[in-house]
């Protein structure tokens, strides 16, 4: 037992060199997340007067000037993110304007696009423990296929099938709140633990001027 003990030790101490590394991944996160956060922020500037119609329809208060914050936060943050400078501090509003978003899709529930077979569908294990949703999750996993079946059907009678899906299959958009969540939690990473060592702005700031 005691051997097993001291050889367990010794392979945990040698993962734990691992963490030498860690910059490796915030860094992974970072590049991650940046293009999508910049793209997003282009594209409400881009289509300013859409996004505010949008956010009015949604209730918003002062939908332009929300408008405007979202769009900055997003790309200011993104650029932010991509060079790792001043990462937790731009991930604050990025990580509000997560939860806003993720509250917006709230009613449409967790997958951004729907499962067509619940056998496949995480729910599935979900529900045989009761989790709450996760039935409803799968009859609507056992819709979708139904409706993806019958368009696939038409498509191909009445369609060039093969030249439409060259590209991918169809799926059924469901505008769930997962990726919003997934951000969320990517973005509380960095949060957490900053930018990471030696590929971003931030390292060499702290290594220059941070006191102590």
């Amino acid at each position: 037992m005691a051997r097993i003990l001291q050889l367990a030790n010794q392979m945990q101490n040698l993962l734990e060199q691992g963490k030498k590394a860690d910059f490796i991944g915030l860094f992974a996160i970072r590049l991650y997340l940046a293009p999508i956060f910049i793209m997003a922020g282009l594209y409400k500037f881009n289509h300013f007067d859409s996004v505010v119609n949008w956010f009015t329809y949604l209730g918003f208060p002062l939908p332009a000037l929300m408008t405007f914050l979202a769009s900055s936060a997003e790309l200011v943050g993104g650029f932010a993110l991509l060079i790792g400078f001043a990462t937790r501090w731009a991930s604050v509003p990025l990580l509000i304007t997560m939860l806003v978003a993720a509250g917006t899709h709230w009613d449409k529930g967790w997958f951004a696009i729907a499962p067509g077979d619940p056998a496949t569908s995480p729910a599935y294990i979900l529900e045989k423990i009761g989790f709450p949703g996760a039935s409803d999750s799968l009859k609507n996993s056992e819709s979708v296929g139904i409706r993806l079946n019958k368009a696939t059907a038409l498509l191909k009678e009445h369609g060039n099938y093969d030249w439409l899906s060259a590209k991918g299959n169809f799926v059924i958009l469901n505008n769930g709140i997962e990726f919003a969540a997934t951000y969320f939690i990517m973005l509380l990473i960095l949060f957490s633990y900053g930018a990471g060592n030696y590929l971003s702005i931030d390292y060499w700031i702290k290594k220059k001027f941070r006191l102590q």
